[in-house]
């Protein structure tokens, strides 16, 4: 039964031919450790082989006092522990832009540089034409103690298992047109596609993964899916412009404001999970690529899915 169940996890992982004979040249530079090992006296080499990084008007003394500082010391150590030689990332983003390149062909792989950041969460992935920046401070674990001070429904998503999720939020914001007006329905399906995206292009990872929540989170999700709808349709809520919408149900937040007693029972971001089933069904009933779907009007889509709730 063990070689079984091993066998048929070997499978499950086994990547389509033609995305794994696709050649990516993945290079990775880990600035965080060059930096680290710095000394006033080769500082220049760096500064030169990263400009970007130290803006002119910026003498070196403040980079020498960040060397030296007791607090980016310890935040560098905590990173080295956390990611020591990066070998299963590198492999698991050289597996993602294989699939990025398999549908979208003409994309420019970046470099990818690892930076750390002063846990600055907010920005701890950027994504340029040629770069893309990692900041691995941002993802040592949820309980690690730099992340105290941060609200609990943020810092649980500080962890290396969303790392290529946030990668894909990133690339999707290149991808996917913003919707064309403001009705909520349009804003749902906006990141029920990026969510969509992330299914294509990362396949191994879990749906609890893409989307940030717990197992937990995901499973409450599922079992409330057909209240949630229920909820969204008696108040008239697809087609309102209600600027409130967006944190009570897309924006992060500890939970989704229903103003119930579930509320605190909820994960946050609900617009964003109805969203993808909607978009999930819809691709399930209609044969388009990528690229046409992204396309789309958000109304379109949700008239096209001929979506049910699961009950």
């Amino acid at each position: 039964m063990i070689l079984l169940l091993l066998s048929s996890c070997k499978e499950e992982k086994k990547v389509p031919e033609d995305i794994a004979s696709i050649a990516v040249n993945l290079e990775v530079r880990r600035f965080d450790k060059e930096f680290a090992s710095a000394t006033p006296e080769n500082l220049s080499a760096i500064k030169d082989k990263y400009p970007y990084f130290f803006p002119a008007q910026y003498p070196d003394s403040i980079w020498v006092a960040k060397l030296q500082d007791t607090l980016q010391v310890e935040l560098r150590q905590a990173v080295d522990s956390t990611f020591s030689d990066f070998k299963e990332e590198h492999e698991a983003l050289l597996l993602l832009f294989k699939h990025i390149k398999y549908y979208f062909p003409r994309y420019q792989v970046p470099v990818v540089i690892t930076v750390t950041t002063d846990v600055d969460y907010e920005n701890r992935i950027i994504l340029t034409d040629s770069l893309l920046l990692i900041g691995l401070d941002n993802y040592l674990g949820k309980e690690h103690r730099f992340y105290r001070g941060i609200e609990r429904y943020i810092a649980k998503g500080l962890d290396k298992q969303y790392l290529e999720s946030d990668i894909v939020s990133a690339f999707a914001k290149k991808v996917i047109p913003l919707p064309r007006n403001r009705a909520f329905l349009d804003q749902m399906i906006y990141y029920g596609k990026e969510l969509y995206l992330k299914d294509i292009v990362l396949p191994f990872q879990t749906d609890a993964q893409k989307i940030g929540y717990t197992e937990e989170e995901l499973t409450w999700a599922g079992a409330n899916e057909e209240q949630i709808w229920r909820y969204f349709i008696e108040r008239e809520l697809l087609y309102s412009t209600d600027t409130k919408l967006g944190p009570r149900f897309l924006d992060p937040a500890p939970f989704s404001k229903f103003r119930l007693e579930l509320d605190n029972e909820s994960p946050g971001r609900l617009g964003r999970y109805m969203g993808w089933q909607i978009v999930k069904a819809f691709m399930e009933k209609n044969d388009l690529t990528p690229q046409e779907l992204w396309q789309l009007p958000g109304e379109t889509i949700f008239k096209k899915s001929n979506y049910k709730p699961n009950k």
